[in-house]
């Protein structure tokens, strides 16, 4: 067992950090970290959650617990994986939780600032740059003197500035099509 093990074993008296489980415990670094100031004792369950995109709301809910922990970084990295999550107890366990300054402050440096444009389409599911998306509704396109029919595919939609809007080609002609009457293929 290294240090790193044997302090974190006891400092967690064996048992996962986030969700209090028992099996298969492991070191978790916190940016990148490799002391145990820096690194959660996780189970493996939490550490495969921990890689996963979207992250699943119904295993998070033991952060209720882990946010509340005495040491920093269990702090930090639960602090992280509610603000991730975009869940009306996430949010309200986030408003409640106290971090001091510093704690705060470390968690919040490790949040990826996302300044990104986000477009979703009529059922709120996230497009990016070359999905295909159907058509829910008859569109008439001005200019082109045809409609773009119901249940058509556009395929490979490119995304702009506007969030509202995606440019596809339908029947050749390449054209913007805004998101409301979208619904990702």
């Amino acid at each position: 067992m290294t240090d790193l093990t044997a302090a974190l074993a006891a400092r967690s008296s064996q048992r996962c950090e986030l969700c209090e489980a028992t099996t298969d415990l492991a070191a978790f670094g916190v940016d990148d970290g490799d002391t145990a100031e820096l690194s959660v004792w996780t189970c493996s369950t939490c550490r495969d959650e921990l890689a996963r995109e979207p992250l699943d709301g119904a295993h998070w809910r033991c952060l209720s617990g882990a946010i509340w922990s005495e040491v920093p970084v269990v702090q930090v990295l639960a602090y992280r994986l509610l603000k991730q999550l975009d869940e009306g107890w996430a949010r309200d366990l986030l408003d409640s939780a106290y971090l001091d300054e510093a704690a705060l402050a470390w968690a919040q440096a490790g949040l990826e600032s996302d300044d990104r444009v986000v477009v979703v389409d009529s059922n709120g599911t996230e497009l990016r740059d070359g999905d295909s998306v159907t058509l829910i509704k008859d569109l008439d396109v001005k200019g082109a003197n045809f409609t773009a029919k119901r249940g058509t595919l556009v395929k490979n939609i490119r995304l702009g500035d506007d969030p509202g809007l995606v440019e596809g080609r339908v029947n050749r002609t390449a054209i913007y099509l805004k998101t409301e009457f979208l619904k990702k293929a």
